[in-house]
């Protein structure tokens, strides 16, 4: 899901079904040895379809090409897990998720 698509996406939900709520946030992932923080970018929609109300998620993330797991084999020594992140790459999701009884369950497609 790329920026345009995600953007014809909100297109069409407005002119079908209007949106209800429109938001997004920013998290942070982690934080590099220099002090520069990697983000995580939300952006959020809710609307009311015939399904009843759906929620989609666009997530925005560097992609992780490497993961190292330092540890210890001493008794009671802590398990850290660090990951390497693209300086330059961005992976994007798209979550969808319905509400049932106030609480919101993950939608799953398979293709």
């Amino acid at each position: 899901m790329n920026q345009e698509k995600w953007l014809d996406l909100k297109l069409k939900t407005k002119e079908k079904f209007g949106i209800a709520k429109e938001s997004s946030e920013e998290l942070e992932l982690a934080e590099k040895e220099d002090g520069t923080k990697i983000m995580e970018k939300k952006e959020i929609i809710e609307f009311e379809s015939p399904m009843g109300r759906i929620k989609l998620e666009k997530i925005s993330k560097p992609k992780v090409i490497g993961k190292k797991t330092l540890y210890s084999r001493r008794i009671g020594s802590n398990i850290e897990v660090k990951y390497d992140y693209s300086p330059d790459e961005i992976i994007h999701q798209l979550k969808a998720y319905k509400q049932d009884n106030g609480q919101w369950q993950e939608i799953t497609y398979n293709f």
